[in-house]
């Protein structure tokens, strides 16, 4: 991975997390998620998860040079990644964004 990669890739993990370390402390979430998120504080983990694995993969792809130790760190951090995805997502409300649909 080429340092013009790295470091946007490390600025949005660290944005993210500020985002997730505010949610699991605080209870605040972005305003555009308002709505749609149920359970903030596993939100707020599920973003800490999910920036954790992207820093994970900028380490292990910038970092590391053993081809099979980078290649089960960036998978490793995929997983975590992942992970983190589907906790967010879990913590949300199903359909939220609809607006008054006619069936229940």
């Amino acid at each position: 991975m080429r340092l013009y990669l790295a470091i946007p890739s490390v600025v949005v993990a660290l944005l993210f997390a500020a985002s997730g370390a505010a949610a699991v402390a605080r209870g605040w979430v972005l305003p555009w998620n308002r709505r749609s998120v149920r359970r903030v504080r596993l939100y707020g983990w599920g973003q800490l998860v999910a920036a954790f694995g992207l820093c994970w993969q900028v380490v292990f792809g910038l970092v590391i040079s053993g081809p099979g130790i980078r290649q089960w760190g960036t998978l490793t951090g995929s997983g975590l990644l992942l992970t983190g995805l589907i906790v967010m997502t879990v913590s949300q409300r199903p359909g939220a964004d609809r607006q008054g649909s006619g069936t229940p």
